[in-house]
């Protein structure tokens, strides 16, 4: 058994003796290597380790969490002390508790989530330097955001008085480059590309990401506005997933057992077209959000959220279930300062099978967005409201950059609209291929 499985049972037990009726415990230790240049020279060199210790105590149907630094043991027992004294203060929680045992992972899969080889600091130094000599090389880039890269490995251990134990690490890697095309007299555009990945060696080549970053810059320059219309919207992938995150949030158990989501009334309804199949894998193979179980101990399972435009599931952590009169689905998310709550894993929109190129071929007149900005989505009503910049569909073609537009709506209708095209590519942990939206609010000028 490792070390900190050793000191969590040994807190959890202290917790019990203590006078709490159950008890879990969960701890991190991270380190961490960031890097960062501008005009090919370094802004930033960054290295950090830390590790943190959260004790959740449940005393009757009174639950506290607390957590700290210091694994000395004196100050173990002050953490002991002051959760459980915090549990006897606070009101009931009808719905709080650990997971029932017979909910409890067992079988933990190779997800491979966690890398062996960790880059050292001259190797990101040349990544990021690579990737910023391909942007600034791209013709019409004027200046440089920066690049940067980084590296961190997180290894984590829970344990619970439900006789749950289990430790694992994940590991996660990143490039990005930001750069500025054009003048100041005539008018400058800026865009970035980033990969991310769970092992290094799975990241695009700094010349990829550099030189993606410079061809968008480019390409938006000249940009126009565009009178207030209805029109067919395109949405770009890496756009796209925001459409998946406002869902999320809509099927988050917590949302729905409080009655704050849109969508509180309708599972087993149609809220997407026929053939739409959204489903969250927390067991994808290096997959960014990848977990062999939740925060709770409950084991995961590949879950279709929604199934041939159907909403088939909530996601759900122990106390939403309880709440809603259901089992949980593995979904609790954890940190050590706070207590579980539902959380989605590695969440996708399966493909569809239409092309990019035919899903704009057709477009009389439309919208291709790249770019969305602010946070107007009303997980309550399903109101939509986004700043976007991209570009314009003249006959079934890209014609010219768009920028200072807002589309409107309401994801109620939204949702049953979309079509979703062939190029689905995990990339972000949640993701969507592009999707077309008919009958958007685009309003400009």
């Amino acid at each position: 058994m490792s070390d900190s499985l050793v000191l969590l049972e040994r807190l959890v037990a202290k917790a019990r003796a203590a006078g709490a009726d159950a008890a879990d415990a969960v701890l991190v230790d991270s380190v961490s290597l960031s890097v960062g240049i501008r005009l090919g020279a370094l802004e930033r060199m960054e290295r950090s380790e830390s590790g943190d210790i959260g004790l959740r105590v449940l005393v009757g149907r009174r639950q506290a969490m607390v957590s700290s630094s210091d694994r000395a043991a004196a100050a173990l027992d002050e953490l002991v002390e002051r959760a459980v004294a915090m549990a006897r203060a606070v009101p009931e929680d009808p719905y709080g508790g650990l997971a029932d045992p017979d909910e409890l992972a067992r079988d933990f899969p190779d997800l491979e989530s966690c890398d062996a080889a960790e880059p050292s600091a001259e190797t990101l130094l040349d990544m990021v330097r690579r990737a910023e000599d391909s942007a600034r090389a791209v013709t019409g880039v004027t200046n440089s955001e920066g690049a940067d890269a980084g590296w961190a490995r997180s290894a984590m251990a829970f344990v619970a008085s439900n006789g749950f134990a289990h430790t694992y690490a994940v590991t996660s890697s990143s490039l990005s480059a930001s750069v500025l095309a054009g003048e100041a007299a005539s008018g400058m555009e800026r865009d970035y590309d980033y990969t991310s990945a769970v092992h290094f060696a799975d990241l695009r080549p700094p010349e990829d990401v550099g030189h993606e970053a410079g061809r968008r810059a480019v390409r938006r320059l000249g940009s126009r506005k565009v009178k207030t219309c209805q029109v067919p919207v395109i949405y770009d992938p890496r756009v796209s997933r925001g459409l998946l995150g406002s869902l999320a949030g809509a099927v988050n158990g917590a949302a729905v057992a409080r009655g704050t989501s849109f969508l509180k009334d309708r599972m087993g309804t149609q809220v997407f077209a026929p053939g739409i199949r959204i489903v969250d894998d927390p067991h994808r193979k290096r997959g960014l959000r990848s977990r062999p179980c939740d925060g709770e101990g409950v084991a995961g399972r590949k879950l279709a959220v929604v199934e041939d435009g159907t909403l088939a599931s909530w996601l759900l952590d122990c106390r939403s279930a309880r709440q809603l009169g259901l089992k949980s689905t593995g979904h609790a998310g954890r940190g050590t300062a706070s207590p579980p709550s539902p959380s989605a894993s590695n969440l996708y929109m399966e493909p569809g099978v239409v092309t990019v190129a035919e899903m704009i071929g057709d477009i009389p007149s439309g919208f291709y967005v790249t770019d969305l900005f602010g946070q107007g989505v009303n997980g309550v009503t399903g109101d939509y409201s986004r700043g976007a910049a991209g570009f314009w569909i003249e006959g079934g073609e890209i014609a010219y950059p768009v920028s200072e537009v807002t589309i409107a709506g309401n994801l109620k209708d939204m949702f049953p609209r979309l079509v979703p095209a062939s190029d689905l590519v995990f990339r972000y942990g949640v993701d969507c291929p592009t999707v077309r939206i008919d009958g958007m609010t685009v309003a400009g000028a």
